[in-house]
């Protein structure tokens, strides 16, 4: 099968912060939008930031290699390039990590390189990447 896009809309309480930080920081082109809800290209991805005032994160976290994984998060597996670019470019803009940039799982099968942080609506994203894409389901 031929992988394609998905798609995933959110809540967001004030959709001219989401537009700042999706289109600005991220760097995701908008697509369509109306009064209550942008979307946006997220590396390929269609992502629809939909209108609630009254939203508010989940403040829920899982132990994951000695960090507190916020819990749900949702992000793209990047290649290590581009992951250390959104890294340096997320930093550059003063976007506080949740999870500083790291490898975690070192020398076990799934080492991967990631970070944390949140939208201004507290919507939790995780980037990633491997060395070796092969790794991305692999098992012990």
């Amino acid at each position: 099968m031929t992988l394609r896009p998905f798609h995933l809309a959110f809540p967001v309480h004030d959709l001219a912060a989401a537009r700042g930080f999706y289109g600005g920081v991220l760097g995701c082109a908008e697509g369509r939008s109306s009064d209550s809800w942008i979307d946006f290209d997220l590396m390929g991805h269609q992502i629809v930031a939909h209108l609630d005032s009254a939203a508010r994160a989940v403040a829920v976290a899982n132990p994951v290699d000695g960090h507190h994984v916020p819990v749900p998060h949702f992000g793209v597996v990047l290649t290590m390039a581009d992951w250390e670019v959104l890294a340096e470019r997320v930093r550059a803009a003063g976007v506080r990590f949740g999870i500083e940039p790291h490898v975690r799982f070192k020398g076990q099968v799934g080492e991967q390189a990631t970070m944390f942080f949140t939208d201004p609506s507290g919507n939790a994203l995780e980037f990633k990447a491997f060395g070796d894409d092969a790794a991305l389901f692999a098992k012990d």
